[in-house]
């Protein structure tokens, strides 16, 4: 057994559950999304990221470009909950909160290809 993959592994399925986890649930009710389950979903998914660097094949390349989305999509749901709770008088309303959601909810699309990618490759592994 490989500790590097069941590590990289590891950090692949956490992203996408604590993703899935987070957007889960009415899009416009603030209630049901719980804000540090974002921070988490962000923190996860960029050592995600940083766990794919350096795999030089193909599959690794998209698997990277999926983790980058990922993070990408999270860090813009993250900024766009803070701007809505911080700076916008209104505060966080349901319109904000379908934003940040929906946003989020690309980023589980990312995920979700990401562990497809992670399993097709497990799938095609040949001892050698």
């Amino acid at each position: 057994m490989n500790l590097e993959k069941v590590v990289f592994g590891f950090f692949v399925l956490l992203a996408a559950t604590l993703n899935f986890g987070y957007v889960i649930g009415d899009i416009s009710n603030p209630a049901l999304h719980n804000v540090y389950e974002l921070y988490a979903a962000v923190a996860v998914n960029i050592i995600a990221t940083i766990l794919k660097f350096g795999d030089r094949t193909q599959i690794g390349a998209v698997q990277l470009a999926t983790s980058l989305v990922a993070s990408i999509q999270l860090i813009i749901a993250t900024l766009v909950w803070i701007w809505a709770s911080y700076v916008d008088v209104g505060g966080l309303t349901p319109q904000h909160m379908a934003s940040v959601v929906s946003i989020a909810a690309g980023a589980l699309l990312a995920n979700v290809v990401s562990v497809v990618l992670l399993v097709v490759e497990t799938v095609s592994y040949r001892r050698r």
